[in-house]
């Protein structure tokens, strides 16, 4: 893998969040860590607009949503981010279009990076059985349930599947979650 000097310069890649209720911090760190790199995240979410991030269950700041995932759909992206909160998989597994974005980037082989409850769009996207993965404690029985083998680690890389899935518990993981993704993203062809 590359080391510290792992740059994404010329990739974009897409953040997936529901237009209310992502954990700010989940978005910041990452989106932070990809601009760092040189690369050029992307904020898709269901609706046009603005995206309400909270600080657990208290409102935070908004975002500007770049694309709708309607509009996503039909973009090329280099590889995917989906950060958690609670309120933010639990609205994105409902939503079909958002499950069929998140599960293109498996058919196509590009990597996915997930954290705290992000894996609850994985699992209604069919995309983790047989595979290992970390998440936020309460969705081990999900995962397993799904056909994952759950960890707990800080984070996890996983190969073994058609992309590389990069995983993390919870927001005191970032700093290895965003080195770990700025790394994989970095490596992807």
């Amino acid at each position: 893998m590359a080391g510290q000097d792992a740059r994404l310069t010329g990739k974009r890649v897409a953040f997936l969040i529901a237009n209310e209720g992502v954990e700010q911090v989940e978005l910041t760190e990452p989106w932070k860590a990809v601009e760092r790199a040189g690369g050029q995240p992307v904020l898709v979410a269901p609706k046009s607009g603005k995206a309400q991030a909270f600080n657990h269950l208290d409102k935070a700041d908004t975002f500007d949503v770049d694309m709708t995932v309607d509009d996503a759909l039909g973009q090329s992206f280099d590889a995917l981010v989906l950060p958690g909160g609670v309120a933010n998989p639990d609205q994105l597994r409902m939503q079909p279009k958002a499950v069929h974005f998140a599960h293109s980037f498996f058919d196509a082989g590009k990597p996915v990076a997930v954290i705290c409850h992000g894996p609850w769009t994985l699992i209604e996207a069919a995309a983790i059985r047989d595979r290992t993965i970390t998440s936020w404690p309460s969705l081990k029985t999900d995962l397993t349930n799904a056909g994952a083998e759950w960890v707990d680690e800080q984070v996890r890389v996983d190969t073994n599947g058609p992309n590389v899935l990069v995983s993390s518990r919870r927001p005191d993981d970032l700093p290895a979650f965003t080195k770990t993704l700025v790394e994989v993203f970095a490596d992807a062809r």
